[in-house]
Order: structure tokens, then C-alpha cells, then sequence
């Protein structure tokens, strides 16, 4: 049995036993953690207002070595009133922790993961007006960090090269491009959405784009995390 301590973020929370609430945390420390908070929802005095989503927490869990700890500690480290004060932040920063909590691999530390995801609430909490962007490049960038990255720019079928400035299919639970002699995908990717991907991806050069070709790179993302984790596209 140990306690630790970590900077973490509020991924879910559900009712547990008559009283208490299951935690679900992405921390810093640990990746992604689930803990009983006990007499959660009997009284607000421990944790009263403290276990909120968005805001930046710092937790203490006894992780007895099972599936569940138990949280001891928890209080706000950095508050971001920007992001609840604004429906449209609370909904891409909501999408982005949702990911977060399908997509990554129980007790396993994912620190590329948490600056990125801590850029991304930063920049809604500053009023961001890329925010459709900025989500579709997190989804590709979570996406790579835990194994399951799409290639951009050769077939996955006989490794050769797409050539670039031109439109693939796409085979987003085969991990990338098909070329046309491998029979192709139900999906095209333009050349212009495709050269976008692969740069927010690499984290390369500045992109641009339109808020359509924004949904339809998140599209492709939650294909890819459907195919590959117990993720349900809402």
C-alpha cells in the first residue's frame, strides 16, 4: 500500500454505494487512476466544490494495489473560470477529457499526454477563438502518444509513399492511407485535410483551417479511438 500525491484532472464521477462517488483522475503522476471517495455525496465538507472537471487538482490517493484507491486528499491548484464560464470551452474541453479516460491505459504515466492536454485547457481558459483546431490536433497528437497514430503518408498496406498534394483513402482502424492498388478505404482524404493532419500530428508548422475541416479531422480522430478502445462517438 503507498499514498501518493499528484497534480490531476477530474475525468469522471459516479455515484458509488449509498454515499460515496468513484473518481476517475488523469494525474500527472500516475496517468489515469480511479479512487472511492468516501461520504462524497453525504457531505461536502472534505471535498465540498473541490471535485470539479476542468480545473487543475492536487490529490492524494492510497492506491492499495487494486483497481480502486481511496482519495485522501484533493484541492484546487489552478482554477479555470474561463473554461466554465463558457458553454462553448466547457463542451471542447468536456470532448477532450472524455478521450482522455477512454483512451488511456490505466496506471500508466502519459506525460506528453498532460502538457498537451494542459496547452489545450490553457488556451480555452485564455478565450481561444481556434478551439474546433486545437481539439482535432490534441485528438491526433493522444491518439499517437499512446500507440495508435495514423500514418499520413505511406500506404499500410505496402508501405509505399502517397504522393503528396494529393487525395488518399483512408483506413483509420488500419492505422493510416491505403493506396488505390491495395483496394482503397470507404473514406478519401483531400489533400489539403490530409497535409493539416499530418502537421498537427508532427507538431511541425502553423495550420489553418475552416471549422468544417476541423469536424471532420475530429470525425476521423473518434473513428480511430472507436476502432481501437471502448470509446462510443457520442
Amino acid at each position: 500500500m503507498k499514498i501518493f500525491g499528484s497534480a490531476a484532472l477530474l475525468v469522471r464521477s459516479v455515484p458509488y454505494g449509498e454515499s460515496d462517488v468513484i473518481a476517475t483522475f488523469f494525474t500527472e503522476a500516475e496517468g489515469k487512476i480511479s479512487a472511492v471517495v468516501r461520504g462524497a455525496r453525504r457531505s461536502t465538507k472534505r471535498f465540498g466544490g473541490v471535485l470539479e472537471p476542468m480545473h487543475e487538482l492536487f490529490v492524494r490517493v492510497e492506491d492499495r494495489g487494486r483497481e480502486l484507491g481511496v482519495l485522501k486528499e484533493a484541492q484546487i491548484r489552478r482554477a479555470r473560470q474561463g473554461i466554465v464560464s463558457s458553454l462553448a470551452s466547457m463542451e471542447v474541453a468536456g470532448r477532450a477529457l472524455r478521450w482522455v479516460r477512454h483512451v488511456c491505459p490505466a496506471k500508466t504515466p502519459e506525460p506528453a499526454v498532460w502538457i498537451e492536454l494542459g496547452e489545450l485547457l490553457d488556451s480555452l481558459e485564455s478565450g481561444s477563438h481556434e478551439q474546433l483546431g486545437q481539439l482535432a490536433a490534441f485528438g491526433f497528437r493522444l491518439l499517437a502518444e499512446v500507440g495508435y497514430g495514423l500514418d499520413f503518408q505511406r500506404c499500410i498496406r505496402c508501405a509505399k509513399l502517397c504522393p503528396e498534394g494529393r487525395s488518399a483513402f483512408l483506413d483509420v482502424g488500419g492505422g493510416g492511407l491505403v493506396c488505390m492498388q491495395c483496394g482503397g478505404s470507404r473514406r478519401t482524404m483531400p489533400a489539403e485535410l490530409r497535409a493539416i493532419a499530418a502537421h498537427m500530428q508532427e507538431r511541425r508548422d502553423e495550420w489553418a483551417m475552416t471549422d468544417a475541416q476541423a469536424s471532420e479531422l475530429i470525425a476521423i480522430a473518434e473513428e480511430a479511438m472507436v476502432a481501437h478502445t471502448g470509446f462510443v462517438a457520442l
